[in-house]
């Protein structure tokens, strides 16, 4: 590893993976610039061979390696999409990929893997069990080790997104760019403010992993607990060092985004955009979308999509926690007479108010003690917070007392 990248790097990293890795459409979202109230355009990397952007990155570093370690073989650690990029590519450059994942890795990323002809190792509960398990089988069986964000090869890879940006958007005003090790910020920034110094760089993490956030704030890079998150492409406890010291004097702003926001962000993409979109990706829309960056407005924005590998099994509570946060599903407890009708009456007011009831529950063993009402737990379909509000104030005139719960609650 070097010290450190330059431009040029990027640009010889562009000209070796030119015809390897796809050159991804950054379109303008007509329905996004709407919503948000700017002018948006989406770099979509989803659409890699492997559906991230971390194919350029690892088929840099792949093509970067002498003849021994060509035979030899590479390893990393991955929670995902940087093991799909260096299984993809390393099979068809003939060279051996193992790849250490997480446990929580995602079962389509880790089915695709091994598709794709790497060896996976699944190990440990976080990213940096991975990468000590990684280490391990470097040392034991001679392999290069190819870190996933904290590499010069991987990072000049990555600042290729950063050139195809500036080509087809030449007047961004900002990037907003999903952030958990920092290699792909690192990459895009430097690009971005060696041809634009004025161009304004968004960081944006999950809560549940604020890695980038810390150090920048300790001025190094620290070790921060991780909890579970959706944007499991995010969930590093510690940016890297190059990584780090290429990125930290070149971001603007630092947003966090908490897992509503997320899964908003992934409905919302879902529906104006028609593309899918996992949580590490969706962060992007969801810092903008969120309201944390009010001095984009009217401003050119460009979103980095940067990969599409959601877990199936877990879409659709994504989709349903979306909903609740856009107001369009709402739960509740009502309590009503048990006596014939007592449904019929708190649904015909539901009906009424133009809501649509999607699940009822009886709760009588916990309903107090007037044997003749029964507390109801009702999950009703609403066209947004407005509509919600205007549902409670309705059933409260028609004598029902209305609890709202939480949502999962």
């Amino acid at each position: 590893m070097t010290a450190t990248i330059s431009l040029a790097d990027v640009r010889a990293a562009q000209a070796r993976i030119a015809g390897r890795v796809l050159r991804s459409p950054c379109p303008r979202s007509i329905p996004l610039s709407e919503l948000v109230g700017a002018d948006v355009f989406c770099k979509l990397d989803l659409l890699q061979r492997t559906g991230s952007f971390k194919e350029r990155g690892a088929c840099n570093a792949l093509l970067l390696l002498d003849a021994t370690q060509r035979a030899r073989g590479v390893v990393a650690a991955s929670a995902g999409n940087h093991g799909l990029g260096l299984a993809y590519h390393g099979q068809l450059l003939g060279i051996p990929v193992t790849v250490v994942m997480p446990r929580f890795a995602p079962l389509v990323k880790v089915a695709t893997c091994r598709r794709l002809g790497a060896r996976v190792i699944l190990e440990g509960d976080t990213f940096d069990d991975a990468r000590r398990v990684a280490l391990e089988v470097a040392a034991r069986d001679g392999l290069k080790r190819i870190h996933g964000f904290d590499d010069a090869h991987v990072i000049a890879g990555q600042g290729t997104m950063g050139l195809e940006i500036l080509e087809d958007v030449p007047d961004a005003d900002a990037l907003v760019v999903p952030t958990g090790g920092a290699g792909l910020l690192a990459g895009v920034a430097l690009v971005a403010k060696s041809l634009r110094p004025g161009i304004q760089i968004i960081a944006v993490e999950t809560a549940a992993a604020p890695s980038f956030g810390a150090s920048l704030a300790a001025g190094r890079p620290i070790q921060v607990p991780i909890r579970p998150t959706l944007a499991d492409g995010l969930a590093v406890g510690r940016v890297g060092d190059l990584s780090f010291a290429l990125a930290a004097p070149l971001v603007d702003r630092v947003v966090t985004v908490d897992e509503a926001e997320i899964s908003l962000a992934v409905l919302r993409l879902l529906e104006l955009e028609k593309t899918v979109v996992e949580g590490a990706a969706a962060s992007a829309l969801a810092a903008v979308l969120g309201g944390h960056c009010p001095e984009l407005a009217g401003r050119k924005v460009v979103l980095l999509l940067c990969g599409g590998n959601i877990d199936l099994t877990i879409l659709d509570r994504v989709i349903d926690t979306g909903l609740v946060a856009d107001g369009r599903r709402w739960r509740f407890a009502a309590q009503i007479s048990d006596r014939p009708g007592g449904i019929a009456r708190l649904t015909a007011a539901i009906a009424a108010a133009g809501a649509s009831v999607r699940e009822i529950v009886h709760d009588r063993a916990f309903s107090g003690a007037d044997v003749f009402s029964t507390v109801v737990e009702v999950t009703v379909e609403t066209a947004g917070h407005d509509h919600v509000a205007a549902l409670a104030a309705a059933l409260a005139a028609d004598g029902f007392v209305v609890r709202p719960m939480a949502a999962g609650g």
